[in-house]
């Protein structure tokens, strides 16, 4: 990636964080699909289907942008346990807004046809988001960008 302009690295490092954000929600819902109450696991099953979609999307963006994709972790450490339906509910909310987090950081590095794909990818996760705790947030993804819901385990 030599010769690349601050912008287009600063854009690079923002859709790798995006990627890695994808990759521990997808292990997330793998949980909260193994908890989730019967009458919203199919809601469970669409997000995780839409987080693999994206997932692979920024494995290929990456890929454009002349960097190698972040890899997945063998496993990630949940933000708390996850016992029951209740706190599963939790997960994928909390799960959602910080891939909505992730997102707008690619909104402010990207322009173009990546940033609307990302400013799309950001509203998906906040009507997930808003859906799973049944309310809103005034600026998703802003006030959660200091701590992930999913940590690499060392």
């Amino acid at each position: 990636m030599s010769g690349t302009t601050p912008t287009a690295m600063q854009a690079v490092e923002a859709v790798q964080a995006a990627l890695a954000a994808e990759h521990a929600a997808v292990y997330g819902y793998g949980v909260v699909g193994g908890r989730i109450a019967d009458e919203r696991r199919g809601e469970a099953r669409e997000a995780y289907d839409a987080h693999r979609s994206r997932r692979d999307a920024l494995e290929r963006t990456v890929r454009d942008l002349g960097a190698t994709p972040v890899a997945a972790a063998a496993a990630y450490a949940l933000p708390f346990p996850v016992p029951d339906a209740a706190a599963a509910v939790r997960l994928a909310a909390e799960l959602e807004d910080r891939v909505a987090g992730v997102y707008s950081d690619v909104v402010r590095a990207a322009g173009g046809p990546l940033r609307r794909e990302a400013a799309g990818a950001l509203r998906e996760a906040a009507v997930r988001a808003v859906r799973w705790r049944g309310r809103g947030v005034a600026f998703p993804g802003l006030a959660e960008l200091t701590t992930p819901a999913v940590s690499r385990k060392q």
